[in-house]
């Protein structure tokens, strides 16, 4: 049987598509999107990346009886706090407070079902409802590093996300959604679905 990552991202291509269609990510892919647009994203995103971090704590929490897994939900956390490493470094540029911002309301809908998830979830479920955007994220960097981006003013976030590495993060969290989630399928469907829509729902609040 295929594995389930792999079934609900193909479920979920119609929305992914969405994503890569809307007018945010097409201004990233040639660089016509407005800087003003982008620094608002980039507000919003770290207070978004802030909740995701501690879903993964809750996920460790909850497979703290698992020390491989738990050990792996580490590791996913590091990478969380390098994306917001990223993140810090285009606030300097862009003149952002990061500790002032006040989401909006695609971010705050995203943020409270990571949340419901992370508080009163299992593991499996809760990483359903993670695993679309590392692998939303990464299957956009793809699409768009796929065409000339050298002088492109968005380099960094296509070529961070294009990367090796962060496919790396995105298959790793799919491996764990495919053992923790493998007796819930039905519940990880519905978590995976709602997280796809709130993708779409944040990207296209700053279009």
């Amino acid at each position: 049987m295929e594995a389930l990552h792999r079934r609900l991202w193909a479920r979920n291509a119609g929305l992914a598509q969405a994503c890569l269609d809307s007018r945010f990510v097409r201004g990233l892919a040639d660089g016509s999107l407005a800087r003003e647009s982008f620094r608002r994203y980039v507000g919003q995103d770290a207070f978004f990346l802030k909740a995701f971090f501690s879903a993964y704590a809750l996920a460790a929490a909850r497979a703290a009886d698992r020390i491989e897994v738990a050990r792996r939900l580490h590791a996913l956390m590091q990478g969380v706090l390098d994306e917001l490493e990223l993140h810090r470094a285009y606030a300097e540029q862009l003149d952002i407070d990061l500790e002032s911002v006040t989401p909006n309301a695609a971010a705050t809908g995203y943020t409270d079902f990571l949340a419901r998830a992370a508080w009163n979830a299992e593991a499996g479920e809760i990483l359903a409802a993670m695993t679309p955007c590392m692998r939303l994220y990464a299957w956009l960097g793809q699409r768009l590093a796929a065409g000339d981006h050298t002088e492109n003013p968005y380099r960094d976030w296509i070529e961070t996300y294009a990367s090796p590495d962060f496919d790396g993060l995105a298959a790793e969290l799919e491996g764990l959604l495919d053992d923790l989630a493998a007796d819930m399928p039905e519940r990880a469907a519905e978590a995976y679905a709602e997280a796809m829509r709130h993708e779409l729902a944040f990207f296209e609040a700053f279009g």
